[in-house]
């Protein structure tokens, strides 16, 4: 490269460094460790479908299922000890 190239190339590293400044940071969790999973975390943690993690848990009582508002979570370690106990579901 020339040393006019260079001069004249515009440094992008302080732009990615102001857009990754305004984000808040995003903490990653292990599945493993969360004690609520989503039906998806709880579908590829357990390898049950999701359809069939709803059907169990649209039970009233059910005491593996976590109501937030709409929002279905299942409880990690009562499912855990749930499935331990049953021959199939």
């Amino acid at each position: 490269m020339r040393v006019n190239e260079q001069i004249c190339t515009p440094d992008n590293s302080s732009e990615h460094e102001h857009i990754n400044k305004s984000k808040k940071p995003v903490y990653e969790v292990p599945v493993w460790k969360k004690s609520n999973l989503t039906l998806e975390e709880a579908a590829a943690y357990f390898g049950i479908g999701i359809n069939k993690l709803r059907e169990l848990t649209n039970s009233k009582n059910c005491t593996f299922v976590l109501w937030v508002g709409s929002k279905r979570l299942i409880k990690r370690k009562v499912l855990e000890t749930y499935l331990e106990k049953v021959y199939s579901i």
